[in-house]
């Protein structure tokens, strides 16, 4: 059946076959994938050039007449078109070769004696005849693919739009297709996604205009305007959408878990043996008093590393267990699941005690969740969530089995939200009997405008301050061929051991065959990604030497002479949880002080002893990755030094990352910074990547005031009317652009 609606219409109808299916390679299948196709940039309006003053290496555009063309074999066997034009007063070669001479056949047709036409091109000198090596040709005339005098001369004024292509199907083709599809095309063809009374408030041209100008700009100030409109367009459907989803937040009930006197988060507060910063009181008042609403707490906690989001979460779990509730951590790993349950512990002392001897009077249990635990372990867990014993229920995917049960669910925290899967995190909402209030934490500093774009439905709390006590740390750039200050990197790490400090040493791989940039920890989350890999040019650059492996570097250190009798283990995401369990425990102890280890300690891992990372092959990772490795360390009383070991070489975008690195140990700086070296897929997600991305123009690097200002529009819409009906094409644009995998971004909320 034949749709009646022209944006829908298939490019091979809508063009020809064989246009039509060029444009698929393009991943373009419908009118509006063409339309919205738009132009990477626009090469300046050609000025028509008198050719009595024809210059060499001069780009140039004449309006002439063909005076002869002919088309010969070489001696080569290669194809070779000649063409002479005039303008009446001088005259200018073309030149066009190819492989045979039968694919210039069609040229030779065209450029018949006596046809007049725009050749565009670049001049050059052969043999003392100026000429234009393989020009564009736009011809006049009635015949397909030429246009009259008048209408090309007119094109040939306008900036030319340059578009993404591919060999055998260049951007002028590109354009002449927008063309065909565009110019019949009325308002009333083209819903527009912008409501009236916004487009008005805002004196933005309606989507067909908007359009045309991107399409057929007559000058650079229409297509301008035109991309600030379609870039608007884009913030407002992905705001929209997140607040319909804030709202429906809103809409549901929750169980109000207001704080309790004389409870546990005051029994909590009364020992802790530190002052609270400014940040986490504030934060924690936020959260406290979303916690003591009907409505389900959303909110999103990001923070410095070594900031206390852990403290805040903590006292946020205390207060919804003082109201007969239960709290639900759900950590992306074994190791730092395990982490957290003692870091809760020892936080918490006998108050994590409850049934026990020597617990306290009102003491609750913290319970560890993994799939490695004992049987034994596992039941006693499961028993102590399910009975409501165990006020706090710490887990991994455990957690979301269909066996586990908790009694009274009341706040799920979420660590490394960006980790979990949609369906992962609504099957633990699923397991309270109303929706739960929501923490989520991230422990890297976002920008901004990131957290717009991505966690807009959520309300933001920031934590920037570190607390009390903390020594700080130093961070040097290392060149890993400069074997003194290689050899002097691991006598540094003696000296830590020697006063009681432990030592991390990263390495980009576990094991020397490894392929390079694979980690392949793949249930620790240790990949490089696309940060991780340089680019120059648009392509990758590959290392110039083999990276360092994990279980190669444990030897080379074992077998070193200024590291004698220092213990070393080795940690990464192969090993069986028992095994990474025993390693942690040997390394935080004190047994084996230095650990060689893949990113699997990136996040969350709290050893305060530990005063020393070394990270190898650092130009192979990202800048929020190094600076969320650099927080593994300095979190006692002494303080920190990080070293970053690197073959990159000055100049190069690898090491101005190291030396940024070096030079701050501002998170958000650095995050800002990390935002504008990588690619905007790499932030928002995969969904983000090829034709089904939604955000075409918009750039969260650059755009936060037309985030902002679509944010207010969006919700403003939103109050009046939840589900947008009165709106149609603003919804269908959302149903559209943002279903199905491009939604799994959204769903991190």
């Amino acid at each position: 059946m034949l749709t009646t609606d022209p944006l829908a219409v298939p490019l091979a109808r809508a063009t020809n076959p064989r246009t039509g299916k060029a444009l698929g390679k393009l991943g373009l299948e419908t009118a509006e994938d063409l339309l919205r196709h738009y132009p990477r940039r626009y090469a300046e309006a050609a000025t028509l050039t008198d050719m009595t003053r024809l210059a060499v290496g001069e780009h140039v555009t004449v309006v002439a007449e063909v005076v002869r063309t002919s088309l010969r074999t070489t001696a080569q066997g290669k194809g070779l078109l000649q063409s002479t034009i005039t303008d009446g007063t001088s005259r200018l070669e073309l030149t066009f070769f190819a492989t045979h001479r039968r694919k210039l056949e069609w040229r030779e047709s065209q450029l018949r004696t006596g046809r007049r036409g725009l050749f565009t091109g670049v001049v050059s000198l052969y043999r003392g005849t100026l000429q234009l090596m393989h020009p564009e040709c736009r011809l006049f005339g009635a015949e397909d693919d030429v246009q009259d005098e008048e209408e090309a001369l007119l094109d040939a004024s306008r900036p030319i739009p340059i578009y993404p292509a591919f060999a055998g199907f260049e951007s002028w083709k590109v354009a002449q297709a927008v063309r065909t599809v565009l110019d019949p095309l009325r308002e009333v063809d083209v819903p527009d996604p912008v409501p009236d009374r916004l487009r008005e408030a805002h004196a933005l041209p309606t989507l067909l205009e908007a359009l045309r100008f991107v399409h057929v700009p007559a000058d650079e100030a229409e297509w301008q305007r035109g991309r600030d409109r379609l870039r608007y367009e884009e913030a407002l459907v992905l705001q929209a959408e997140l607040a319909r989803r804030r709202e429906r937040v809103a809409q549901e009930e929750a169980v109000a878990r207001p704080r309790r006197a004389g409870g546990l988060l005051d029994a909590f507060d009364a020992r802790l043996p530190f002052e609270l910063t400014a940040g986490q009181r504030t934060v924690g008042e936020e959260i406290a008093a979303e916690l003591a609403a009907p409505r389900p707490m959303q909110r999103l906690l990001q923070g410095e590393v070594g900031s206390g989001k852990t403290v805040v979460a903590l006292r946020a779990m205390l207060q919804v267990v003082d109201a007969g509730g239960q709290a639900a951590l759900l950590a992306p790993t074994e190791v730092l699941a395990a982490q957290h349950v003692r870091t809760l512990r020892a936080l918490l002392g006998d108050l994590a005690d409850g049934g026990f001897l020597g617990g306290a009077e009102n003491a609750t249990r913290v319970a560890l969740l993994t799939g490695s635990l004992p049987a034994a372990a596992r039941r006693e867990a499961l028993l102590d969530a399910a009975s409501g014993r165990a006020g706090i229920v710490v887990g991994t995917h455990a957690l979301l089995s269909e066996h586990v049960q908790i009694a009274d669910l009341g706040l799920v925290v979420v660590d490394e939200q960006h980790r979990f899967g949609v369906e992962q995190r609504d099957a633990l909402r699923a397991k309270a009997a109303r929706t739960p209030h929501t923490l989520v934490m991230t422990a890297t500093p976002i920008p901004r405008t990131v957290a717009m774009t991505v966690f807009g439905d959520l309300e933001t709390s920031v934590l920037d301050q570190v607390p009390a006590g903390r020594a700080g740390i130093t961070t040097h750039a290392v060149p890993a061929d400069n074997p003194r200050w290689t050899d002097r990197t691991w006598q540094r790490v003696r000296e830590e051991v020697d006063r009681g400090g432990r030592a991390y040493v990263v390495c980009p791989r576990i094991e020397a065959d490894d392929a390079p940039g694979g980690a392949a920890d793949d249930d620790e989350g240790a990949d490089l990604l696309a940060e991780a890999v340089e680019t120059v040019g648009g392509g990758a650059v590959p290392p110039r030497r083999p990276l360092r492996a994990v279980t190669e570097v444990a030897e080379q250190l074992r077998a070193r002479a200024d590291l004698a009798g220092v213990g070393v283990g080795v940690l990464h995401g192969r090993m069986a949880p028992d095994e990474k369990e025993r390693a942690f425990a040997a390394f935080a102890s004190g047994a084996a002080p230095v650990l060689v280890s893949t990113t699997v300690i990136e996040v969350g891992v709290d050893v305060p002893d530990a005063t020393v990372m070394v990270v190898l092959d650092a130009d192979r990772f990202g800048l929020s990755q190094l600076h969320q490795l650099r927080g593994r360390v300095g979190r006692g009383s002494r303080p920190g030094l990080c070293l970053l070991v690197s073959a990159a070489e000055p100049g190069t975008d690898a090491h101005t990352r190291l030396e940024t690195l070096a030079s701050t140990t501002d998170g958000f700086r650095l995050a800002a910074l990390d935002l504008e070296l990588r690619h905007e897929g790499d932030v928002l997600g995969a969904a983000q990547h090829g034709r089904g991305s939604s955000l075409r123009l918009l750039r969260v690097t650059r755009d936060a005031d037309v985030i902002d200002l679509a944010r207010s529009d969006a919700r403003a819409l939103v109050a009046d009317d939840a589900e947008l009906a009165a709106w149609p094409a603003l919804r269908g644009a959302i149903e559209q652009q943002l279903a199905g995998e491009r939604e799994e971004y959204l769903d991190r909320a």
